[in-house]
């Protein structure tokens, strides 16, 4: 083994001297992290949520005591049935001004804000006008709602002009469901009332002679009239206020957790956030995809090598392939086994991870991950003949093994079935083991064993597939 140390002490001393792969190795993976961290962190604390954001601001003055049918303001009727809708979440924005402030800056691309006359203005929609109404508004148009009769105004980025149209639409619907119920209701109540009767005398002839006869009143016709009305459109309940009761349907159920509440992005907006679950997925997604970016270190160690005369006169030497393969291994190895632990290392210093209930697994999956890089960049060092080759070779398979594995976003946001092809690169198994100790509380060492096997098993396939290849011309 002597010889073989002493290749390994060789190449460690001119690993030593290349600044470029100290950079690569050890400083990038931090500032990536850093950067990642406190632009895109936020995706990785949070689950995918399919539901349409529907950000509202409430003004609404409400109106008297007894005078709203539902006791509450009209808003409150028309963000419960928001809230009620599937596939919608209400987020309630606090002020006029923050809303105008998130659309500005595009983080919203429309929000909905219920102006202090909302409440009023929607109490006076009615199909019918004076005297049965007081000063009534009819809000229907061709395409919906008229939004802005009823005090309600849509602020909108016009930079998102279809995630503006689609929340439009949203309201519009929502609006529908509560304005066309009270209004057919209220225009129903009308119907047999003195007012009413009164009118209709001016288009029956002789309606008012019918009084005369005995037990025939107004009251008694305007019951008969309002009821053979109800009867004849039996599939509804034109009495009913609500959109479930004039369908004479079961109302939504309650879906409370629609309702979120509003987070503002404080003045620490950009702030590390030490100690976030966001550095618990990128700190080991990046130790991951740098370790094989040892192929790029190798790679131009043994084309310096060949360029030199150094493997040619190894040659000469009475060493066996193997012997010369597990010399140029060894030093490797051990540059990976200190980049992975100096990033797991900062990654608890500099951005307060967690190293989870069983630290110390976290030892051999460092180890068989370094084992599965060294491998492959002993079989990329074995074929490239140039400086050229190993930076094309090298980089296309460290991007394209990244990912597929998904080293480079989410592991639970790729679908099933590209998690399953995943599976054929040693990241994605690295990535697996690690989630379980960092990720996961109660961690399932099998899974972390099984992890470490498939990445020795990787390892040992690509140093066998090296050795094959391996030319010391």
């Amino acid at each position: 083994m002597r010889p073989v140390l002493t290749l390994a002490l060789k190449d460690l001393r001119l690993l030593r001297r290349d600044s470029r792969s100290a950079v690569i190795l050890f400083l990038m993976p931090v500032i990536l992290i850093l950067i990642l961290g406190l632009s895109l962190g936020g995706l990785f604390e949070k689950k995918p949520d399919d539901r349409i954001r529907l950000s509202v601001v409430v003004e609404d003055a409400g109106l008297p005591p007894g005078v709203s049918p539902f006791d509450r303001p009209w808003s409150d009727v028309v963000l419960a049935d928001l809230t009620d809708t599937a596939d919608i979440r209400v987020e309630r924005i606090p002020s006029r001004a923050e809303a105008e402030r998130l659309v500005r800056a595009g983080d919203r691309a429309a929000v909905v804000v219920f102006e202090p006359v909302f409440s009023d203005r929607l109490q006076r929609c009615s199909f019918v006008g004076e005297p049965f109404k007081k000063d009534p508004i009819n809000p229907l148009y061709r395409d919906g709602i008229r939004t802005r009769e009823l005090g309600v105004t849509i602020l909108r980025d016009p930079t998102q002009p279809v995630a503006s149209s689609v929340i439009e639409q949203v309201v519009q619907v929502t609006l529908f469901r509560v304005v066309i119920p009270w209004m057919i209701g209220q225009a129903f109540a009308m119907i047999g009332t003195d007012p009413f009767m009164d009118r209709m005398e001016k288009y029956v002839p002789g309606l008012s002679l019918a009084y005369s006869v005995p037990g025939f009143s107004k009251r008694r016709l305007g019951d008969g009239i309002q009821k053979g009305i109800g009867a004849f459109f039996s599939s509804y309940n034109f009495r009913a206020k609500t959109w479930a009761g004039l369908t004479n349907s079961a109302p939504p159920p309650p879906r409370e957790e629609n309702r979120s509440a509003y987070e503002a992005e404080g003045e620490d907006g950009l702030a590390l956030r030490r100690g976030t679950a966001r550095y618990q997925i990128l700190v080991p997604s990046y130790t991951v995809t740098f370790a094989f970016f040892l192929v790029l270190t190798v790679g131009w160690l043994f084309v310096a090598e060949r360029r030199n005369g150094t493997l040619v006169r190894l040659r000469a030497a009475p060493l066996a392939r193997w012997q010369l393969l597990l010399g140029k291994l060894v030093p490797c190895l051990v540059v990976s086994l200190v980049q992975g632990a100096f990033l797991l290392l900062a990654g608890k210093v500099v951005f307060g991870m967690s190293w989870g209930p069983r630290p110390e697994l976290l030892l051999p999956v460092v180890a068989c991950t370094s084992f599965a890089a060294v491998g492959v960049a002993m079989l990329v060092a074995a074929l490239a003949k140039t400086e050229t080759q190993v930076a094309v070779y090298g980089t296309l398979l460290v991007l394209v093994l990244a990912g597929v594995s998904g080293s480079l976003m989410p592991r639970d946001l790729m679908p099933e079935e590209m998690r399953r092809v995943s599976l054929l690169t040693p990241h994605a198994w690295a990535l697996d083991a690690y989630s379980q100790l960092l990720v996961n509380p109660e961690p399932q060492v099998g899974i972390v064993w099984t992890a470490c096997a498939a990445l020795a098993g990787f390892g040992t396939g690509f140093l066998l597939l090296a050795w094959w290849r391996l030319s010391l011309d």
